[in-house]
């Protein structure tokens, strides 16, 4: 049996070394970046059954946010997207018209941030790794197409971004930015089993 997925959702992310640095220089007293932000998230997945109660698969999942300020010097711009492909392990809970799956898995990160503060323009990359937790419910629309609700627990350690070998620098903390996080996630979506 193989199934496939598709969805959309929202993830509140907290990645403390990118607000410190967004809050001690770019972002005004009144606007200060909280500590868990709101990000978009996209995913596809496939899963193979592997035996009665057991599914392995196989997740790719964009994660995207980005933030605009407005400084006496001009617009500052930061977006980030994180690209996520992950191993993930099931155990599945059947029954008629539905199922529920429990499980974990790991995998690399990619992420890639643009920054743009005019006239400058400058683009940071990093390869990290992650952890996933998930609960994923599945009911029938019909005999093959099935309604989802997916909810994540991430923690990734996606390193120093950087550009041709130069650090995202937080200059007013003498640190490098480092884009390490965790993340609360929802997403809903489809699927089809085969």
């Amino acid at each position: 049996q193989v199934s496939i997925r598709g969805g959309m959702g929202i993830n509140l992310i907290s990645i403390p070394s990118l607000r410190d640095y967004l809050n001690v220089n770019y972002a005004p007293a009144g606007n200060q970046v909280a500590g868990f932000a709101t990000a978009v998230i996209f995913s596809g997945e496939a899963d193979i059954k592997a035996a009665e109660n057991y599914e392995v698969g196989l997740e790719l999942a964009y994660l995207y946010n980005s933030y605009t300020f407005s400084t006496s010097n001009g617009q500052y711009n930061l977006t980030y997207g994180i690209l996520m492909p992950t191993i993930v392990n099931y155990y599945v809970i059947e029954g008629q018209g539905y199922n529920f799956k429990f499980g974990g898995g790991l995998g690399i990160r990619f992420v890639n941030i643009n920054e743009t503060f005019l006239p400058t323009v400058n683009a940071y990359k990093s390869i990290g790794f992650g952890i996933l937790l998930r609960a994923s419910g599945n009911t029938a629309l019909s005999s093959n197409f099935f309604a989802n609700i997916t909810g994540d627990i991430r923690y990734d350690i996606n390193g120093e971004p950087k550009n041709a070998g130069n650090s995202l620098q937080n200059r007013a903390l003498n640190t490098n930015v480092n884009f390490n996080s965790f993340s609360l996630g929802l997403t809903l979506g489809i699927t089809y089993i085969f």
